[in-house]
């Protein structure tokens, strides 16, 4: 049992995807279909989390499940397919299908008021990844720090890239993409928290 930040051994699962995926492993399914599988099925659960989609009159930035389902496929995959998950997710939106909030889709949505989130997502995939290798996600604690970290991270790219995009001053682009969304979030963090064992 290694502590709390530290690496696990090689032999040890790294995340839930691993154990859940040796538990069921079966004869013929290589890693890379396996891992292909997985950073698929990630993508496609954000996917779906996206049309969870509501404006309110305070912000342009809709609110969705999105971060919620970016953090939990995070945590359950680990750094590299968390990853590879959400820029596949990114992917499809940007070449055309409607898998961003409210089935929208497109360069002009990538590159507009919500595209600093959506790259973000590839990062805080990332992050609460290799925090969750680092058994972040072993304890209740940890995984607060996890969501929280993954949250703010979102919020850090987003929310210049909102402000840009829109010319709001910052000040209003920290209130309009981020404070507003804050029990939201931790509405959506603690049941995607609560969804690993």
């Amino acid at each position: 049992m290694t502590a709390l930040g530290a690496p696990r051994a090689a032999t040890e699962p790294q995340t839930l995807a691993d154990v859940l995926t040796s538990a069921l492993a079966r004869p013929g399914v290589t890693p890379v279909v396996r891992d292909g599988a997985l950073v698929v099925a990630g993508a496609a659960l954000t996917a779906l989390a996206a049309q969870v989609s509501f404006t309110a009159p305070w912000t342009e930035v809709p609110y969705t499940l999105q971060t919620g389902s970016v953090l939990l496929v995070g945590t359950a995959l680990g750094p590299r397919r968390g990853a590879l998950s959400m820029a596949l997710y990114v992917l499809a939106g940007a070449i055309g299908l409607p898998v961003y909030s409210a089935g929208t889709s497109g360069l002009s949505t990538l590159l507009g008021y919500k595209g600093g989130y959506l790259f973000a997502f590839i990062l805080a995939g990332a992050l609460v990844g290799w925090l969750a290798e680092r058994r972040w996600d072993r304890s209740p604690l940890g995984m607060l720090g996890l969501m929280a970290l993954g949250t703010l991270l979102v919020y850090a790219i987003g929310v210049p890239v909102l402000s840009l995009v829109t010319g709001l001053d910052p000040w209003t682009a920290i209130y309009k993409g981020a404070v507003v969304f804050l029990p939201w979030d931790a509405l959506k963090a603690a049941v995607a928290a609560g969804l690993i064992p």
